[in-house]
C-alpha cells in the first residue's frame, strides 16, 4: 500500500485555519504524517507571522514536513534583502506594499504599521528589525517543487512542453496560462495552488488546492495515494475526482 502524503494549499496568513488542516491531518495520518506546504504562507491574511512560527516550529522539531515557495513568500524575502528587491513579474504599478497585493498585512503581523505617505526604505529599516531573521532564512530555504511517484506538487504550475528538470522559478511560483488552460497529460498529476478557486478541483492532468483562504474561503487539506486524491473533512475523506 502506498504511503499516503498530505498537501495544504496556500494559507496567506490564516493561522487557524492552519492549525485546523494540521488537526485534520494528524486525524487521518498520524502526528507524524508527511505534509507539503504548497506555499504562500504570506499576506492577505491577518497573521502571517503566526503562520510562519507554526511551520518553523514544526520544522524545529523534526516533523516530516515539506515546504514549497510561493510567489507571495518569494516577494516578502525579496522585501527583506539588503536593498529591497521587486518582482519584475508583476503588473506595471503593483508591488509587494500595494493594497491588493497583502504585504502591509504581512508586515503589520509582525508589528509593522506606517502611514501612507511614508518612504519605502523607512519602513525597510523597520521591517529589518522587526521581522526575526529566523524567517527571513525560512524563506530563503523554501523548495521550488516536490516529487513523490506520479505526482509532482508546485506552487503555481509548470510551464507545458518544458522537461520538468529544466522548469524555470518564475513560472513554477507565477505561472497561470498556458498552463491552466493545458488539458494534456503531463509527465506526472501536478498538484498546485496560486489560482485561487471557490473549491478545491481535479482538472484530470493537474489538481488546484487553493481554495481562496487568501479571501476568507476555507482551508482544504487533502491527501494523495498514488494519485488518489481525497480532501480531509470533519466527518473523514471526501474524494476529489476529476
Amino acid at each position: 500500500m502506498t504511503d499516503p502524503i498530505y498537501a495544504v494549499g496556500d494559507i496567506h496568513g490564516q493561522t487557524q485555519m492552519l492549525d485546523r488542516a494540521l488537526e485534520l491531518i494528524a486525524a487521518d495520518g498520524g502526528p507524524d504524517a508527511h505534509i507539503v506546504f504548497m506555499g504562500d504562507y504570506t499576506d492577505r491574511g491577518p497573521d502571517s507571522k503566526g503562520v510562519i512560527d507554526r511551520l518553523i516550529a514544526g520544522q524545529s522539531a523534526g516533523k516530516p514536513w515539506t515546504f514549497l515557495k510561493g510567489n507571495h513568500d518569494r516577494m516578502f524575502e525579496w522585501f527583506m534583502q539588503d536593498t529591497p528587491r521587486h518582482d519584475p513579474h508583476m503588473l506595471v504599478g503593483y508591488h509587494w506594499l500595494h493594497d491588493r497585493i497583502g504585504g502591509i498585512e504581512t508586515l503589520a503581523s509582525y508589528g509593522v504599521t506606517f502611514p501612507e505617505r511614508t518612504r519605502l526604505e523607512d519602513v525597510h529599516q523597520i521591517a529589518k528589525q522587526a521581522v526575526p531573521q529566523t524567517h527571513v532564512d525560512f524563506l530563503r530555504g523554501l523548495s521550488l517543487s516536490h516529487e513523490a511517484g506520479d505526482l509532482l506538487f508546485v506552487h503555481a504550475g509548470i510551464r507545458p512542453g518544458i522537461p520538468l528538470d529544466e522548469q524555470s522559478e518564475n513560472d513554477l511560483v507565477w505561472i497561470r496560462e498556458p498552463f491552466l488552460d493545458d488539458t494534456t497529460q503531463h509527465p506526472r498529476l501536478i498538484i498546485h495552488g496560486h489560482t485561487a478557486l471557490d473549491h478545491p478541483q481535479h482538472f484530470g492532468n493537474r489538481i488546484d488546492l487553493d481554495g481562496g483562504a487568501g479571501y476568507g474561503r476555507p482551508l482544504h487539506p487533502a491527501v494523495f495515494e498514488g494519485t488518489d486524491c481525497w480532501l480531509l473533512k470533519d466527518d473523514g475523506r471526501s474524494p476529489l475526482t476529476p
